[in-house]
C-alpha cells in the first residue's frame, strides 16, 4: 500500500486536481485507490447533509467506493480556515480525533490512499496544532502541489523546508498552472526545477476552470496525462 499527503503552497494551488488526477491515472492501471479529505471547509448541505465540492470528486475517484463521511469525517460550512469554520460551528479541531478517523478507513487493503490537507503546509487546526501534524502522527511522504502564481518560487520553497523540518520525506513535487495568462511560466518551471531538491513528478498547464462535478472529474483525466507514471516510494526507515 502506497499513502501520500497532498499539500500545497497555498489555498488554491490545485491540490484537488492533482489528488484527482493522480486517483485516475491509478484506476487506469487497474489499481485500488481511496482519496481522503479529513477536514473540509466550505461545505454546502444536500440530502447527505453537509458535503465538500473537493471532497465529493475524491469520492468518485475511489475505487471500490466508500461512504462520504469516510472520505470527509470534518465537513464545515463556512468558506474560511478550517480552526475559524470550526470555532463558527462550536467545535475544536483535535489531531488525536482526525488521526483515529483516518486510521480506520487506512486499514483498508489499497494500492494508492491520498490524504489532501487544507490550505498550505501550516494551517491550524486549532491554536496549538497544525493539519499537517496529520501527515507528521502517520509519518506519511509528502507530495507539494506547487501553484503556479506570482510568489510560488519563494511559497515552493519554503514549504519545502518546512516538511523537511518536521522530519517528513518529501515524495515529490507537481506545478499547477493556476492562472491562464501567468507570465514567465516556462522560465518559472526552470527556476523551481533547479532549486526544489526533489523530484518533479509532473507539470500540468491551465485545463481551464470547473464549474460542475462531471467537469472536475473531466480535468482529473486530462492532468492525468501530464503526471509521471509511478509515484516514487517513501526510503525505508
Amino acid at each position: 500500500m502506497n499513502c501520500y499527503f497532498i499539500t500545497g503552497t497555498d489555498t488554491d494551488a490545485g491540490k484537488t486536481l492533482i489528488a484527482t488526477a493522480l486517483l485516475a491515472k491509478a484506476r487506469r492501471q487497474g489499481l485500488s485507490t481511496l482519496g481522503l479529505k479529513p477536514v473540509a471547509a466550505g461545505c454546502e448541505w444536500g440530502g447527505d447533509g453537509l458535503c465538500n465540492t473537493d471532497a465529493l470528486a475524491l469520492q468518485a475517484l475511489t475505487s471500490p467506493m466508500v461512504d462520504y463521511r469516510t472520505v470527509n469525517p470534518v465537513a464545515l460550512e463556512p468558506p474560511i480556515a478550517p480552526h475559524l469554520a470550526a470555532t463558527q460551528a462550536g467545535i475544536t479541531l483535535r489531531l488525536a480525533e482526525l488521526e483515529r478517523a483516518v486510521g480506520s478507513a487506512l486499514d483498508a487493503s489499497r494500492d494508492l490512499i491520498l490524504i489532501e490537507g487544507a490550505g498550505g503546509w501550516r494551517v491550524p487546526l486549532n491554536i496549538e496544532e497544525d493539519l499537517s501534524g496529520l501527515a507528521v502522527r502517520l509519518a506519511l511522504p509528502v507530495i507539494l502541489v506547487v501553484g503556479l502564481r506570482l510568489g510560488c518560487i519563494n511559497h515552493a520553497r519554503l514549504t519545502l523546508e518546512a516538511i523537511r523540518a518536521d522530519g517528513l520525506h518529501v515524495a515529490g513535487w507537481i506545478a499547477t498552472q493556476t492562472d491562464a495568462d501567468m507570465r514567465e511560466y516556462e522560465a518559472n518551471i526552470a527556476t523551481l526545477e533547479a532549486l526544489l531538491d526533489a523530484p518533479c513528478l509532473g507539470k500540468v498547464p491551465w485545463l481551464g476552470k470547473t464549474t460542475a462535478q462531471s467537469d472536475s472529474l473531466l480535468l482529473a483525466e486530462r492532468a492525468a496525462d501530464y503526471l509521471v507514471a509511478t509515484l516514487p516510494k517513501a526510503p525505508s526507515t
